[in-house]
């Protein structure tokens, strides 16, 4: 377009042939002007104004950058900051407050400007799945996590309750509505669930007393910990108050009220199962490939019958977070664990064959380190002890099973 106006041709004709607008062509030829179009820099520029009208003029920029220089060395309190600043501004020019900015853009001053000295939050990289289980992290097995979502009602005032589970690595999502999700009820839908899909390696579950059982006693197991024991599959507790252990879950349950309860009308229970059961199998098709992928799950025992008496054996996981004095409590017992390691996490792997309790250190900033603490024997009592109330030192009731 240049040459061909430099060629005498007029600058509208130039602009019909190109398909341009008149003002597209009289901006290019002004920026040749009357250089050598080799030399000319055709480099697209921004549209917006050298200078903002709005901007804080640089002088007072400037005398800004300097109080705070003057208040960081001489400032009685210790404080140079935008509100400091702004504070000798309007007492250096009290008939000019518009030399004063406001907090905000003085504060915006000096970021531009380089001049804050606090550092930006350190986002660091979230640990793995299941990373308070060294083989769990490792992709090498595979974890079911439970949980019951209590609180919904159905029209006429009959509350009812959902036992949920996922697994980990797969998302092997289950649900089962019930009135009362008791124990035994619990049970036997993990029954049937590990019977069709298999077993995982671990069970995990919060610290109720339908998955725990009574926490009124020292050393005692629930029918549903000797239940997994006796598939040789290791139950997990999570710390109570935690955030993040029971993430997997807690996501399933909000996406399970969200999809099913807050969906559709229900009255009655036959009619929330049927629509729950249609949601579980639409989700397994639709996450086939995650479970696939997942780690290989054990087969169920062909020939198995649960003895709720029989004496139980294995190894338990809880997780735990320790005192201010770095002691722990599992089972309704109280162990020492590390003074120097107060108000942390900790895993503490009971084994019963080994008849010993050992504790782990669990840091999620350094996932991969979990230096053994302390390990101390374990013998469960083979009678029952009514759990004492934390700092009472009287005797302890004890009853004959």
């Amino acid at each position: 377009m240049v040459v061909a106006v430099r060629r005498g041709e007029s600058m509208r004709s130039v602009a019909r042939r190109f398909g341009v607008g008149l003002g597209t062509v009289q901006r290019w030829v002004d920026r040749a002007a009357e250089e050598d179009l080799e030399r000319v820099d055709w480099a697209s520029r921004s549209s917006a104004p050298a200078r903002q009208a709005r901007r804080t003029p640089a002088e007072i920029e400037h005398e800004i950058l300097a109080l705070r220089r003057t208040l960081r060395a001489e400032s009685v309190l210790g404080e140079y900051g935008a509100a400091a600043i702004r504070h000798e501004l309007l007492v250096g020019s009290p008939g000019d407050p518009a030399r004063a900015p406001s907090l905000r853009t003085i504060g915006r001053i000096l970021e531009r400007r380089g001049a804050l000295d606090a550092r930006r939050r350190v986002r660091r990289t979230a640990p793995p799945a299941g990373w308070y289980l060294p083989d769990l992290a490792a992709r090498r097995v595979e974890l079911d996590s439970f949980d019951v979502i209590a609180g919904l009602r159905l029209k006429g005032g009959r509350d009812l309750e959902i036992l949920t589970g996922i697994s980990l690595h797969g998302g092997l999502t289950g649900a089962w509505p019930e009135w009362t999700a008791t124990t035994t009820a619990t049970m036997v839908a993990i029954e049937a669930h590990w019977r069709e899909h298999g077993r995982p390696a671990y069970a995990q579950f919060d610290n109720d007393t339908r998955f725990q059982g009574s926490h009124g006693y020292v050393d005692l197991f629930g029918r549903l910990v000797r239940f997994c024991l006796s598939l040789d599959v290791v139950p997990v507790f999570a710390p109570p108050r935690e955030m993040g252990f029971q993430a997997a879950i807690e996501s399933f349950n909000g996406r399970w009220q969200a999809k099913i309860w807050g969906r559709f009308w229900v009255d009655s229970l036959a009619d929330l199962q049927a629509r729950s059961a249609r949601y579980i199998a639409a989700s397994h098709i639709h996450g086939a490939v995650r479970i696939e992928a997942a780690p290989a799950r054990l087969p169920f025992p062909e020939v198995w019958v649960f003895d709720p008496k029989a004496k139980p054996v294995g190894q338990l996981v809880f997780l735990r977070r320790t005192t201010e004095r770095g002691t722990a409590e599992v089972l309704g017992r109280t162990f020492e664990v590390d003074r120097h390691w107060s108000h942390r996490l900790v895993r503490a792997e009971v084994d019963l064959a080994a008849g010993r309790i050992r504790f782990h250190a669990l840091r999620r900033r350094d996932p991969t380190d979990q230096p053994v603490l302390r390990e101390h024997p374990y013998e469960p009592v083979t009678h029952r002890i009514w759990n004492r109330p934390a700092g009472d030192d009287t005797a302890t009731e004890t009853h004959r099973e």
